[in-house]
């Protein structure tokens, strides 16, 4: 049977009915809403699937361009720690606290490839996971750059004759730094996750004709928790590596501020 439009206007509250709405019969009055997931096509004479968007991984210029960063970025670091690594044993590479410097580089690695966890189509554990991720992974790398700038300072305070600062020196305060500043990232994000964790969301109301597919970030206080930790720690590296960069040692980053 042919179908044919409406020949009255029809009016909704946010948008005209003929719109959204489809003729089932000629010249009849009965009309069928499209379901939220639907859409009339062109001839207003079925309903059809309506367009999915999202931060795809290929066809979104920005998608390529973030991918392209990450893995330039990604394979500069893995060459650096490449040649760390074979140089483990030397002097140099050992007085500059080995550990916490492979635990930066690897940490900085891990931080570059969380990027791919905000392209795709999301779904609940990408959701839960791309903030989560990238949270604990740069806190881990910014706690390693305050933890060798404490050591920078202690063992410059330590070289003093009967200096109480030597009994600081050693790997436990470098660790004991890193634990703890990355523990407080990860008891947030549990947090986080425990109370209100992200989810998938399906915006239908912003561009007609198409659904949105983002991640809704649960609760708004633990996105800022994770967000303004990740500052904080990043505030208070700079203060104290900026404090340091007048410090006479060869392996002091932070002289380069």
């Amino acid at each position: 049977m042919a179908v044919q439009e409406l020949d009255w206007p029809v009016q909704s509250s946010d948008l005209n009915l003929n719109e959204h709405l489809w003729d089932e019969w000629q010249n009849s009055e009965i009309c069928i809403r499209c379901t939220n997931m639907e859409w009339p096509n062109d001839q207003k004479d079925q309903c059809i699937p309506k367009i999915e968007e999202f931060l795809s991984y290929t066809n979104d210029v920005i998608s390529v361009v973030l991918s392209s960063i990450s893995v330039l970025f990604f394979l500069i670091t893995l060459l650096i720690l490449g040649v760390f690594i074979s140089y483990w044993d030397t002097p140099i590479v050992r007085a500059n606290n080995r550990s916490l410097s492979f635990l930066l580089l690897v940490s900085i690695k891990l931080s570059f490839l969380s990027v791919f966890l905000f392209l795709g189509r999301p779904v609940d554990i990408t959701c839960m996971l791309r903030i989560i991720t990238f949270g604990i992974t740069f806190s881990i790398a910014v706690s390693s750059l305050l933890a060798k700038t404490i050591m920078v300072c202690v063992a410059f305070k330590a070289t003093k004759p009967g200096s109480s600062w030597r009994k600081w020196l050693g790997v436990k305060l470098s660790n004991s730094v890193v634990l703890f500043c990355s523990s407080i990232q990860i008891i947030i994000c549990m947090t986080w996750l425990a109370i209100s964790p992200p989810f998938q969301e399906l915006d239908i109301h912003t561009s007609p004709g198409t659904i949105i597919i983002q991640c809704n970030e649960g609760s708004a206080i633990g996105f800022y928790s994770v967000i303004g930790y990740m500052g904080l720690l990043a505030a208070v590296s700079f203060v104290l590596a900026f404090l340091a960069r007048s410090l006479p040692d060869s392996f002091n980053e932070a002289k380069y501020i």
